[in-house]
């Protein structure tokens, strides 16, 4: 299979945050938080559909100046070191629809500690404190914005080596082809409209129809172990 453009980094460049990093990085992003304040966080991506702590309070939001893209290399969540997929990131330019989730005061060290490690493994995002607007008012919401300076980032790439790449990456959470798609429909389904994504999506389909009995190895391999 040819390998698409543009080519992922090696896979020696992929390298974990340690504990100390982790923790670092949540010290700074809660250094202004005062006890008992309640908190937002912005989703733009899996968080939407699959945020996996508890909320008060869920809004539309929109986000000026930045925009969801598949920009960011995934080696083990939705791929491998050697068969990397892509995941959303936030870019700067142009306005992200997306979603708020208040955080009671009581649970934010435990869910922002949570939200670290599902998101800040590789210290791949710049966690950022941005002016979200929503029908209720604005809010200053945490979100994740990708560090363009970081050995993953990539600039989204074009439609045929994105559909490539989604199309043969599976990770530890899933299949690249399930995370995007996945995204797309929960969007759709929060009345929020993303044309590029909803694009992706529909040719994604058409590809999944045409080559139905495409298997990705590690299907195929855990088919046989529990044979």
């Amino acid at each position: 299979m040819p390998t698409p453009h543009p080519a992922p980094p090696p896979a020696n460049t992929f390298v974990r945050w340690t504990e100390q990093e982790r923790l670092a990085s949540l010290e700074t992003a809660l250094k202004d938080w005062v006890p008992g304040q309640d908190l937002w966080i912005f989703g733009y991506g899996s968080l939407i559909w699959k945020p996996e702590f508890d909320f008060i309070e869920q809004r539309a939001a929109s986000l000026n100046g930045y925009h969801r893209s598949l920009c960011l290399w995934s080696r083990i969540n939705r791929g491998t070191p050697e068969t990397p997929g892509l995941v959303f990131g936030l870019e700067q330019t142009g306005r992200c629809q997306g979603m708020v989730f208040k955080i009671p005061a009581k649970n934010v060290e435990q869910t922002f500690d949570a939200v670290w490690k599902r998101e800040m493994g590789t210290g791949a995002y710049l966690p950022s404190w941005l002016a979200c607007d929503t029908s209720a008012g604005g809010v200053s919401a945490m979100a994740f914005v990708i560090d363009r300076n970081g050995p993953a980032y990539v600039k989204q790439p074009p439609e045929d080596d994105l559909v490539e790449i989604i199309c043969r990456a599976h990770g530890t959470y899933g299949s690249c082809f399930d995370y995007v798609t996945q995204t797309a429909v929960s969007l759709r389904a929060a009345g929020i409209c993303d044309e590029q994504l909803a694009a992706l999506t529909e040719r994604l389909m058409r590809q999944r129809q045409l080559q139905p009995d495409q298997q990705h190895p590690q299907h195929t391999q855990h088919r046989q172990q529990q044979q």
